[in-house]
């Protein structure tokens, strides 16, 4: 295994600032959708709608950029697996949206 401890704790930071801004900003966009719907039905509920979907997005961007992380490190055994993950979530959404 070619990561050491360093480039570990480094990712660590990385993707937990990924999901924390990314709960944020989510959470943002679900208020901002709600307080639409107030005035305006349809645009604040796809609003928050658009919410909720950053939310499901974030797993997906974490695998994603471990899979960066790893191959930018030469870990290619682990980016292989994350590649994987990856393929598997990719053929759940083309399965699911038919």
């Amino acid at each position: 295994m070619k990561t050491t401890a360093i480039p570990a704790l480094a990712l660590e930071q990385g993707l937990g600032k990924l999901l924390h801004r990314g709960t944020y900003a989510a959470s943002a966009v679900i208020i901002l959708g709600l307080a639409v719907a107030v005035r305006f039905d349809v645009y604040g509920l796809r609003i928050a709608t658009a919410g909720i979907a950053i939310f499901i997005f974030l797993p997906v961007a974490r695998v994603a950029a471990m899979a960066i992380f790893f191959w930018r490190a030469r870990d290619y055994r682990f980016a292989a697996i994350a590649a994987l993950v990856m393929a598997i979530i990719g053929c759940g959404f083309v399965l699911g949206a038919n």
